[in-house]
């Protein structure tokens, strides 16, 4: 794969409306290619991008663009293509636009420990890597010919340790796909309804579909069926769209136009489904996907002694009632273990008493029969003198 083509996965695939021709702006993504990277010095000055490379960037979220060449202490060269981001899921569509085309276009691609999320391509010449972090991603490209993926992968390592953060972590979206950890190589990350109605068409039901508030998507393939889950940030977001949608699946089903297999609104998501082989496999699409309602506060939480509070409240009382039930356990343990000891006892001592013939409290003493309850010997049982 040449350099040539590694920009066309990682920027072209993202051409969807054109923009101005002006030059898409360098700051802030220059300043996070230094003149040294680690071991890595920079061989060339912060390149900006061509006008033929810059449609769709501000579309995707893209704030701005710059790379940059390096080289290792042992001759491998590389080039850093930077690409700064309006947020963390704006940097991820990024990443899942370049996969998706690198997937239906070269072969299923590999997954690569770098940054947030990342994955690479090795076709024995070239070398090439993705990732992103935090609100950059990044295309990383190994010049010359390549005797492995270990060289790039060290670099990209050093690139990713000098970029911020960010969340952390995939967008929460993704992880509501159906089987999403192999879902996610090809699915589509969208930030922007250009993307939707470039995948499914200008008079598409997504064309009455609002992306304000900041409202994202996200669509994967399932066999022969093809799930889209968009996610609004608000209720009264969600029902305004769910009235628009339905609205106009109506109009597409009274022009005989295409329509979604099956469509339900799920919490704050608007789920379609499209080219399933049935109106119930559709629906058991849509079954699996689950909303998951997360609430964060910006600023200091004002409930936090309340929820101080009550889960002090609620964890005295697991364990009051933990140490009310082991008490009560082993009290009805000892009596029943108790009963049935004095009981075999009982029985015991009673079988004993049966078989005895006679009882005697003199033991082996003489007795007096003072109070003549003990009967009379029979004289003539009795063996005589000198017998």
């Amino acid at each position: 794969m040449s350099f040539k083509t590694c920009l066309s996965l990682a920027l072209l695939c993202l051409s969807f409306v054109a923009v101005s021709a002006q030059n898409f702006p360098t700051d802030p993504s220059a300043k996070l290619l230094p003149n040294k990277l680690g071991d890595f010095r920079a061989v060339s000055p912060v390149g900006s991008a061509s006008n033929n490379l810059i449609p769709g960037l501000q579309h995707s979220g893209g704030i701005s663009w710059a790379s940059r060449s390096y080289v290792g202490q042992d001759g491998a060269s590389f080039t850093a293509i930077l690409v700064t981001a309006g947020s963390d899921s704006g940097a991820y569509s990024f990443l899942s636009e370049t996969r998706r085309m690198a997937e239906s276009s070269i072969g299923r691609t590999g997954d690569a420990p770098i940054g947030t999320s990342g994955f690479s391509i090795w076709d024995g010449t070239y070398n090439n890597l993705f990732f992103f972090k935090g609100r950059r991603f990044v295309c990383v490209v190994e010049r010359g010919k390549s005797t492995g993926v270990g060289p790039l992968t060290d670099f990209a390592k050093v690139l990713a340790e000098t970029l911020d953060r960010g969340e952390g972590d995939i967008p929460v979206l993704i992880k509501h796909l159906p089987n999403w950890e192999e879902a996610r190589r090809s699915a589509l990350y969208m930030v922007s309804t250009e993307t939707l109605r470039k995948e499914f068409g200008d008079q598409s039901v997504f064309s009455v579909v609002d992306f304000a508030g900041g409202a994202e998507a996200v669509t994967a393939d399932y066999d022969e069926s093809r799930l889209v889950i968009v996610e609004f940030n608000t209720p009264q977001l969600a029902t305004d769209n769910n009235q628009r949608i339905i609205a106009k699946l109506q109009e597409l089903r009274s022009q005989g136009q295409p329509t979604p297999t099956a469509y339900r609104r799920v919490g704050n998501y608007s789920v379609f489904v499209f080219d399933a082989p049935s109106q119930q496999a559709a629906n058991q699409l849509i079954d699996q996907v689950k909303y998951e309602q997360m609430v964060q506060w910006l600023g200091e939480n004002p409930y936090r002694y309340e929820r101080a509070l009550r889960e002090f409240t609620q964890t005295t009382l697991g364990v009051f009632v933990n140490v009310v039930k082991g008490s009560g356990l082993a009290l009805v343990s000892c009596l029943a273990v108790g009963g049935l000891i004095g009981g075999l006892m009982f029985i015991r001592r009673r079988a004993q008493q049966r078989e005895a013939e006679a009882y005697s409290d003199a033991g082996a003493m003489l007795r007096l029969n003072l109070d003549e309850l003990t009967p009379e010997v029979d004289p003539t049982r009795l063996l005589g003198r000198g017998k």
